[in-house]
Order: C-alpha cells, then structure tokens, then sequence
C-alpha cells in the first residue's frame, strides 16, 4: 500500500505552520517541530519530547522524517572524504559527499537521480536521468552528516549543490531546501556558506540573481569556445558562452557576490595556450574566480586529465590578466568521489575501492 504520509522535510516553515493549524494545533507547535527538525537535528518524532503524546501519535499517523538509507559508504584513507550512496524510499539511488578540511566540513549534495544534460566527462551523465529529488531529500543528504558530524563534536559549515543533477533545472526544491537549512530556528547556515553549481542553464542565474536568499554560484565553463563546449556541455547549444557570460554578469551585479568558474582540464581538448589566453580575455575584469580541475578519467569518456604543467601554464595565464585562479586538489579519488561512480559501481556490483576508482569522473 502506498504511503500518503507527509515528509516533514518536504516543508518550507510557512507550510508546516499551516498545515499544524489545518490539523487544528496551535500555530507554536510548528515551531517546535521545526526546531527539533533542523536545530536538534532529530530522526525520531518520539524524540520530541517537549511534544504532547497525542501530537506525537498524530504525527506518526500522518507525517514522517524523511531521513535517507545509506545503501553504500565508502571513506578515503588519503583524505578522510566521506562518500555515500543514499537509497530513496521508491528505491532510487543518488550521492553525496563530505568534505573534510581544516577549518570546513563541506558537504556536496545532489538535486537529482542522475542527469537529463549529459556532460561527456561526467559519469552521471553518461548513465542517464531517472527524476528529481524533492527539498526534502535534499535537505536530508545535509541532515545525515549533520548528525554524524554532531558526535564528533563539529557540524556542516558549507553546502555546495554539486552532485548529481542540474540543480537549476529543478529549482524549486533545490531553492525550498536551501531556504530551510539557512533558516535561523533551524541550522542557521548563512547565505554565503552555500553554492549552487551549474552547467550554464541562463534562466535559472537570472532568477538566482533576483531571489532575497543570495547562494553563491559556480558555473561549469570548461572552454571559452562554443564549438568546443557544445561537445563537452551540450546545453551550451542552447545558451551559448556570449548568453550564458550576460546572465552571470546579471547575477554579479544583483549580488555583488563573486562567481567561480568550473574548468575541467582535458588533455588535448580545452587545455592550450590559445585556450588559456582566450579565456583570460573573455572573464579579464570580471568579479570571478577561475577553479582549474584536472578531470578525474570517467571510463569510456576517451578523456584524459592535462598535466600538472599544463594546469600551471594554464592557470599563470589566467592570473597575468588579473583573474584569481587556482588549480583544485582532488579529494576522494581512491573511492571514485566524483559524482555518479559509487552508484555506478554499486549497481554493477563493483564494490572495491579499485573497481570504484575505475568509475571515476567528474560534476
């Protein structure tokens, strides 16, 4: 029989608030559930303790936490990144990852199972796109690590959208989920811990720049030219590099919030001299950051990642025309932490770390 309870975490706090009086409670105790949800970060109704019994009863009968089912976890010895493959209660699967710094626990969460854009190098794209995730499984990806961060006596500080999926392609939930972790009865992560990363989909930076919560932008660029990104991001033939550098400019100037560029380095692709120098004109004066990623190699993709001298060549030039740059570390590579390979190998039933490294790819 299918489940017609509700997912308290499918809930902005306006919807919760309305739906406690609907049931004929008074308007406070949404605001207790709130706070158990998001501040005390609670799994269990039973655990609410400062909730009537009746209420409690009436939750169970009617709602649910919906929490995640980690279906596979794999953690880096390198690095300490944690990995895990959540499974859906219709039994989809999708990841995310935490990133373990020194001063940072970020975690990178999914919007979607799997991805209707198709990147080459990336491995969820090349597996195809199953549906979107609702603000609740979102948030709950967060929630996990949250808790399991908790006993360790830290907590998230950053949440980047920057697993499976295209989150501006499912922007509703993926903006209700942001909203409500931000929120200060809740877990209160401000505007500027979050980042939202996209392959360039024009409406969705447009409506970005114009929302009152302000979630910073990362855009997967990965080549100033339109013949050569059509290939590698095929949604560029819709919104072309010219379009696609109107809206950031759009977003920079509503936020005033610098945007970091993506730039996955492709040997023999996207990575020469005239790549370089080319992107340095096109982004020279730009309040942006430029993020050089020697790609992690997604199998069967025939791409394989620049060399470290190229990255540095790459990056110098970037810098003489004035754009900060770096050259990102990967993390996790030793249990395929780029999105898409933990469940690729999980449904393949390729469980070893080596099996999974094989899977690699990048977002």
């Amino acid at each position: 029989m299918e489940d017609t309870r509700i997912n308290l975490l499918d809930l902005s706090f306006v919807e919760l608030t309305e739906l406690v009086v609907e049931w004929g409670l008074p308007r406070f105790r949404a605001a207790q559930i709130w706070k158990w949800l998001y501040a005390s970060l609670c799994d269990e109704m039973t655990e609410m303790t400062n909730l009537p019994k009746d209420l409690i009863a009436l939750l169970q009968e009617r709602a649910y936490v919906g929490t995640l089912e980690a279906a596979d976890r794999l953690v880096s010895e390198e690095d300490n990144t944690e990995k895990v493959l959540f499974q859906a209660r219709d039994g989809e699967l999708f990841e995310a990852v935490l990133m373990r710094y020194t001063s940072r626990n970020s975690v990178c969460v999914s919007s979607q199972v799997g991805c209707p854009v198709g990147c080459l190098f990336c491995a969820t794209g090349q597996r195809g796109f199953s549906r979107d995730l609702t603000a609740g499984e979102i948030s709950a990806q967060v929630l996990y690590f949250a808790r399991a961060l908790r006993e360790q006596g830290q907590e998230v500080t950053n949440v980047v959208v920057m697993g499976m999926g295209e989150p501006l392609l499912n922007f509703e939930a993926v903006w209700k989920s942001l909203e409500n972790l931000n929120d200060r009865e809740g877990m209160n992560l401000g505007a500027r811990r979050f980042t939202v990363s996209t392959s360039g989909i024009v409406p969705g930076i447009e409506r970005m720049a114009q929302e009152s919560f302000s979630a910073g932008l990362a855009v997967s660029l990965h080549s100033p030219r339109d013949e050569v990104r059509n290939r590698l991001v095929p949604v560029n033939r819709r919104y072309p590099v010219a379009r696609l550098l109107e809206a950031i400019q759009f977003y920079i100037e509503r936020t005033g919030r610098r945007v970091t560029f993506e730039y996955a380095l492709l040997e023999g692709i996207n990575d020469s001299e005239a790549d370089a120098k080319m992107m340095a004109s096109l982004l020279r004066g730009m309040l942006c950051h430029v993020n050089l990623i020697p790609v992690n190699p997604t199998q069967g993709c025939g791409y394989e990642p620049s060399t470290r001298q190229v990255a540095d060549m790459f990056r110098n030039e970037l810098e003489r025309a004035g754009i900060q740059t770096t050259v990102r570390v990967r993390r996790g590579i030793d249990i395929g932490a780029g999105c898409g390979q933990l469940r690729g190998g999980y449904e393949a039933g390729a469980r070893g770390l080596a099996e999974q490294a094989t899977e690699s790819g990048s977002a």
